[in-house]
């Protein structure tokens, strides 16, 4: 019984993790728009969620590839951190004299459009779980 949920809802859930994950990245951006040499990072929704649901977060296995050169660098494993080899640096559309590429136009407008998806999924998984009590309770 317990793996019919889990298949179920197992879309929302690698879509709720990405979501997550790059909102995360995008707040990161916004708070370091003034910080000198930041390069504004971003994970590609579409290849990151596509990777979870085949059950990998890059491609690797449990690894997200990171190396480590020194025994006290900690192991990062796809628990830890699994849409982590999805990020990339955004393209610089317009270069500041700092060296800084976060465009707050662009941050802002993909931080709400993000919000919403995040949204979106939340609502999806909401009508999940009534179906499923509905199905039960018949």
């Amino acid at each position: 019984m317990s793996d019919r949920f889990d298949s179920q809802l197992s879309i929302h859930r690698a879509a709720l993790g990405a979501l997550t994950y790059r909102q995360e990245l995008l707040a990161s951006n916004i708070a370091n728009a003034d910080t000198p040499n930041f390069k504004a990072r971003d994970i590609d929704f579409k290849g990151a969620l596509a990777a979870a649901v085949a059950g990998r977060a890059n491609g690797h296995g449990g690894n997200v590839g990171l190396a480590t050169t020194s025994p006290r660098h900690f192991v990062c494993s796809e628990q830890d951190a699994p849409f982590a080899a999805a990020i990339g640096y955004r393209t610089e559309f317009q270069p500041n004299a700092d060296g800084n590429t976060v465009n707050m136009d662009i941050e802002r407008s993909a931080f709400a459009g993000n919000a919403l998806r995040l949204e979106a999924a939340l609502t999806f998984i909401t009508g999940e779980f009534k179906t499923l009590q509905m199905a039960m309770s018949q």
